[in-house]
């Protein structure tokens, strides 16, 4: 059992949190329950998406010394959580970001 890659995850989590507290994004941007409500639908979709590609035989749990072992379901590891909160949090922070450039660059 190895918890390297939670860690890793976990440590992506707190930099794209930093970001956004930097830049006041999304939660620290003064919309914490829009950025709560699109990143938990967004996992929730995805949690859905791997269940169905997992029942359908499409998607499996690979195996390797960097994973915990923990199985949140058959074939669904822990690390797939965090590793779905990492997508939609940098996509949502990279998304805001990019809003936020573009529109001070048209303001200029």
């Amino acid at each position: 059992m190895s918890f390297l890659y939670l860690v890793a995850l976990v440590t992506s989590l707190v930099g794209i949190g930093l970001l956004d507290f930097r830049h006041k994004l999304a939660f620290f941007g003064g919309a914490i329950l829009r950025s709560a409500a699109i990143i938990a639908v967004s996992v929730v979709f995805f949690l859905i998406w791997d269940v169905v590609g997992i029942a359908t035989g499409v998607f499996f749990r690979g195996s390797g010394p960097w994973m915990t072992g923990v199985l949140l379901g058959p074939e669904l590891p822990l690390e797939e959580l965090f590793f779905l909160l990492v997508l939609t949090y940098s996509t949502l922070v990279s998304y805001l970001w990019a809003k936020k450039a573009l529109e001070a660059r048209r303001s200029a």
